[in-house]
């Protein structure tokens, strides 16, 4: 895993937001990062690694992030550490991936329909299984969020994450990676 770095940063409304990227065993994946926490995890289309510039608030959670990712990827962090900055998320949205992130652990996963009975404790966050997937999909933090421990009762289920068209592929990569992945979902 490379963890080639080059600058980028652009003003907001709210403020500074940091970027940065580095390779992984499943793509090229950048950051964004405010002062306040972290706001986007993806998978670079360009596949190219850049580095946080600046000594900022936002640069330094920036490069926080891609420290503990590259640790993920090596096998040495299991756990991610991070503030979140998510203010575009609705309420049953928000309820639903800090259900997620709060409950379900490296290493395992849980059904659509377990994550919405789990979710539907909370009086605000009732979500009836098929929108799970749809939740999942539109995680802007996926890994630190770890959509990908979410899986169909029959099989895999699907993944937005990963290069394209290499969903199900980075999916399987990433369980398998947690020694999360049951032969019954292949």
């Amino acid at each position: 895993m490379t963890t080639k770095l080059s600058t980028a940063s652009a003003p907001t409304d709210d403020g500074r937001i940091a970027r940065g990227a580095l390779r992984t065993p499943v793509g090229v994946i950048g950051v964004e990062a405010s002062d306040i926490g972290l706001r986007r995890v993806g998978w670079r289309r360009d596949r190219t690694p850049y580095e946080v510039s600046g000594e900022d608030a936002a640069a330094q959670l920036a490069h926080r992030a891609l420290n503990q990712l590259s640790r993920y990827f090596a096998g040495e962090l299991t756990e991610f550490d991070l503030p979140l900055d998510l203010p575009e998320l609705g309420v049953s949205t928000r309820a639903v991936l800090m259900v997620l992130k709060d409950t379900v652990g490296y290493g395992q996963t849980i059904t659509y329909g377990e994550l919405a009975d789990r979710s539907g404790a909370l009086e605000d966050a009732a979500v009836p299984a098929r929108a799970i997937g749809s939740i999942m999909g539109s995680n802007p933090v996926p890994i630190v969020i770890a959509c990908h421990r979410v899986v169909a009762s029959d099989g895999l289920g699907g993944y937005s994450g990963g290069e394209a068209g290499r969903g199900r592929e980075t999916k399987t990569w990433l369980l398998e990676h947690e020694g999360a992945l049951p032969p019954t979902l292949l």
